[in-house]
């Protein structure tokens, strides 16, 4: 029933499933989500889910399961996302981690209200794909509708076109939107409440409800005392020692080298900790990377139809600037960060408005000058994302596994000495200056 491939390709930990994922428990599932008490399992079949890379805050598998009620016999693919059960940096990273509890919230209940709220001004996007079964205990699980059978595919062998990238921020763009009207509207006039059902209103009146969402990846056990997160600066001091042109730099990182992290987090904690009154606070999505999106062409004429983005583990409340700088480096690559990053971020900003104004928000709508005041204001989220430049740098080139990057402080300090990671330094370090973060 478990396969047993030892494939370079996957996770380790995804090539064999536990023993509890067995046709028992597929029979449970099925039968309650369908309502089909009779139905009985014929055959599971188990496999990894996903490439090695793809992810790193859970372990996922795709069950293929056919099965047999009184209708006739069918088969589906599930994906099945889980917690890790062996022993090991991931394990440690994660366990009593918030990640599926904060998961299962956005897929049953954020998620599922933010799409009831678009399709009220006419928009029909789907938001997230089918959570068929979720639970805490006594296990940690989430059972989804696999993509790939309605013909989405994560993209591994190339770049996003900035076509896709374009659907990516559109995507991440309402969610935005439909989050920072509920966050900013705590009551309704009665007009507009005339034209949203009861299960809305309780919604929109009640914005303490996002206040769940208050789990960023600074909430992971252990992450911010990870050598992967607090040798960053080191390593890149190393670095610039070796490269004379990045000596007049030295002097800034070496006085962030011991704040820069306890600034990222009050940046994440900036919506619950210290409320700016201008501030722009949405929930995001908090892994805003390529990975965490599938796209549907058209199989005929290749066009793009359609992107879904896809793990929510790290949602919460905050500033509108954590999902957009944390874009720029995970998300963009280096012919996007030079040439077409304020073409993105830009493009973003419009579909934000837009939606804001489709969906009737009543505030005062959002504007390019303190949006991109904001984004520098945060200008130390930049330097901390650039630090996981060489690591990703590293993936993409399969210089390196991620796995050993984020474990092997020798394998991660390498990764800063790569030629690709140099050359984005030397665009990125004067475009720093010249933007004033240095001053």
């Amino acid at each position: 029933m478990a396969s047993t491939q030892n494939n370079d390709d996957f996770n380790a930990d995804e090539l064999v499933a536990p023993a509890w994922l067995n046709a028992e428990f597929f029979r449970e599932v099925l039968s309650n989500h369908l309502k089909e008490p009779e139905l009985r399992v014929l055959n599971v079949e188990m496999s990894p889910a996903s490439a090695k890379g793809d992810h790193y805050a859970s372990v996922m598998f795709r069950s293929k399961v056919a099965y047999e009620t009184q209708r006739g016999k069918f088969s589906k693919s599930l994906i099945i996302k889980t917690m890790p059960e062996q022993e090991g940096h991931k394990k440690e990273m994660l366990n009593n981690s918030r990640i599926f509890e904060t998961e299962i919230g956005m897929y049953t209940k954020a998620l599922p209200k933010f799409e009831e709220i678009l399709r009220q001004s006419g928009d029909d996007t789907k938001l997230c794909t089918s959570c068929l079964y979720h639970s805490l205990e006594p296990r940690q699980i989430m059972i989804f509708d696999d993509l790939v059978v309605e013909g989405y595919k994560v993209i591994r062998d190339r770049r996003p076109t900035i076509e896709e990238l374009k659907a990516a921020y559109t995507r991440l763009a309402k969610i935005h939107a439909v989050s920072f009207k509920i966050l900013n509207e705590v009551s309704l006039r009665n007009e507009h409440i005339c034209r949203i059902n009861i299960k809305s209103i309780d919604f929109f009146q009640n914005p303490e409800y996002l206040k769940e969402f208050k789990n960023g990846v600074n909430s992971l056990p252990n992450f911010l005392n990870d050598p992967f997160v607090t040798t960053g600066i080191t390593n890149l001091l190393e670095l610039i020692d070796t490269v004379p042109e990045f000596a007049k730099y030295k002097p800034y990182f070496k006085s962030i080298e011991k704040t820069y992290i306890n600034q990222f987090v009050d940046i994440v904690e900036e919506y619950r900790s210290n409320r700016q009154s201008d501030g722009y606070y949405i929930l995001c999505h908090g892994d805003f990377h390529s990975r965490n999106m599938m796209f549907k062409h058209n199989p005929i004429s290749g066009d793009l139809e359609d992107c879904m983005l896809l793990d929510y583990q790290m949602s919460n409340v905050c500033p509108i600037s954590v999902d957009i700088l944390y874009s720029i480096y995970v998300l963009m690559g280096p012919d996007e960060r030079r040439n077409h990053d304020k073409e993105l971020i830009n493009f973003y900003f419009n579909t934000f408005v837009e939606t804001l104004e489709k969906i009737g928000f009543k505030g005062e709508i959002p504007n390019y000058v303190d949006f991109w005041r904001q984004l520098h204001r945060h200008k130390i989220f930049e330097m901390f994302y650039l630090n996981l430049l060489p690591m990703g740098i590293a993936a993409e080139a399969k210089e390196a596994d991620l796995a050993d990057m984020l474990t092997n402080s020798e394998v991660r300090k390498k990764v800063y000495f790569l030629d690709g990671f140099i050359e984005e330094l030397k665009y990125l370090l004067p475009r720093y200056e010249k933007l004033g973060y240095f001053k």
